[in-house]
């Protein structure tokens, strides 16, 4: 393995970014997909190709490969010589929002549900092998996004090389009064954004965590991916309402996981951050030990750092962990 650097990298090297619209399994539905990869790379194999997938709120698009000090997360990795692509789930992003999205979120039922999201994964998988000409990838989900790489891993393993879980989610304590059925999709203003960001930090530790202009220019350019929303007074982003739905229901209501970690077979890095207040590193500590057909397994705990510490100050903390895992 080659040694990893302590800072990002400056200058990057020639990288090339493409854009995709892969058709759904659904007839209307187009799910966007990014790749960067080094304009000297020529030959394709699965220990170098990678997909990202978000959480349940916010887009790939703007949180992935957000240029923070000339280097997204994705240009990390593509600077080490890896094809790499983030997906949007419809409803998402740069992605086909479900028409139910026009309406007021009371009127349908939730929209985009785990199972609905394994498929648009699978969609983009089966995209990028064929073009590639290879059989199998990494996969790389964060938060609401591990269940749905877990899930696939688990059902597709002769297409996975490894898989990545970020701040995964797991089943959660009951809690003395259950959320409300969420509607056809939420609705989260920039100040709401602010908030959850900094929940569970340190007081003495917030003007410090995010460097400055950093959370400006990601809110901005995620507001700016819901034309429709960014009407409103106040602008907001719109969000399916599936995956709370899901957590209501499977994860928290009956206790049960989406998927079984034994099915998963394929090598497992588990990272999570010590204040991350939307899946503490208890459900990560607690998936772990499931994991007992992965042929081998870590989990790191990254300090100082929140559900979003891939946009904080020791996202190097992050994206070297992973990067140690693919590249070994």
């Amino acid at each position: 393995m080659s040694d990893l650097p302590r800072a990002l990298p400056a200058p990057l090297p020639a990288l090339i970014c493409e854009e995709f619209r892969v058709p759904a399994a659904d007839a209307g539905i187009q799910i966007y997909a990014r790749n960067k990869r080094p304009a000297a790379l020529t030959t394709f194999t699965p220990q170098r190709t990678l997909l990202y997938v978000h959480g349940s709120t916010y887009p790939a698009s703007t949180a992935f490969d957000l240029n923070i000090d000339g280097c997204s997360w994705m240009d990390f990795i593509a600077a080490r010589g890896f094809d790499v692509w983030l997906l949007d789930l419809r409803g998402y992003g740069y992605s086909t929002r479900p028409r139910e999205m026009n309406e007021p979120p009371e009127n349908n039922p939730p929209l985009v549900r785990t199972g609905t999201a394994v498929a648009d994964i699978g969609a983009v998988v089966a995209h990028i092998l064929a073009l590639r000409g290879i059989k199998k990838l990494d996969l790389l989900g964060w938060s609401w996004g591990t269940t749905q790489m877990a899930t696939y891993t688990a059902r597709h393993p002769q297409q996975v090389h490894k898989l990545v879980l970020y701040a995964p989610q797991w089943i959660r304590p009951l809690p003395a009064q259950m959320p409300a059925q969420p509607g056809a999709y939420r609705t989260v203003t920039r100040a709401q954004m602010l908030e959850r960001w900094l929940h569970g930090v340190p007081a003495g530790k917030r003007d410090t965590l995010v460097a400055p202009g950093v959370f400006d220019a990601w809110a901005e350019a995620t507001m700016a991916t819901d034309a429709e929303g960014a009407k409103r007074n106040p602008p907001v982003l719109r969000a399916p309402g599936g995956t709370v739905a899901d957590t209501r229901e499977i994860w928290t209501a009956a206790q049960k996981p989406f998927y079984d970690p034994r099915e998963i077979t394929v090598p497992v890095l588990i990272a999570v951050a010590e204040w991350d207040r939307d899946n503490p590193p208890s459900l990560a500590q607690t998936l772990f030990p499931l994991l007992v057909n992965a042929p081998y397994k870590r989990l790191v705990m990254l300090a100082e750092g929140t559900h979003t510490i891939m946009l904080e100050k020791n996202r190097i903390d992050l994206f070297n962990a992973v990067q140690q895992f693919l590249e070994e």
